[in-house]
């Protein structure tokens, strides 16, 4: 599991590695009951605080992405297909929020937009 921290990121530390983990998990390439690096043990491999990947990891399990079980580590959380969907679908929104901006600045209309929707998924 690559996670990359940046000091120079405007992001805290434990929100980069929860949106890495929240995008690995949304990937496939964390698997459901795939079982996570334990606190301890992550925030060595990155030389960071305890505390943080600690914050990381209750993060990620209040969104419901990981379990954590007592005495045995923390687990992809299973059955997530419909909040992976939901997760899915708020991402792609943000982003067809930010296009609608920029056509908007560019002076295109609803129907340019359209169009060059259609032709990315005709491409594709």
């Amino acid at each position: 599991m690559d996670i990359i921290v940046s000091n120079a990121s405007d992001k805290p530390i434990y929100e980069q590695i929860a949106s890495q983990m929240k995008s690995l998990i949304m990937t496939g390439e964390l698997a459901e009951g795939q079982q996570l690096p334990s606190i301890r043990a992550l925030a060595n491999d990155l030389r960071i605080s305890v505390i943080t990947t600690k914050r990381a990891y209750a993060d990620l399990e209040a969104q419901s992405f990981i379990e954590t079980v007592q005495g045995k580590g923390s687990f992809v959380a299973g059955g997530n297909a419909e909040l992976l969907r939901e997760e899915h679908l708020r991402s792609v929104e943000e982003l067809l929020s930010k296009a609608v901006d920029q056509a908007r600045e560019a002076g295109l209309t609803a129907q340019d937009l359209h169009a060059m929707i259609d032709l990315l998924t005709e491409e594709q």
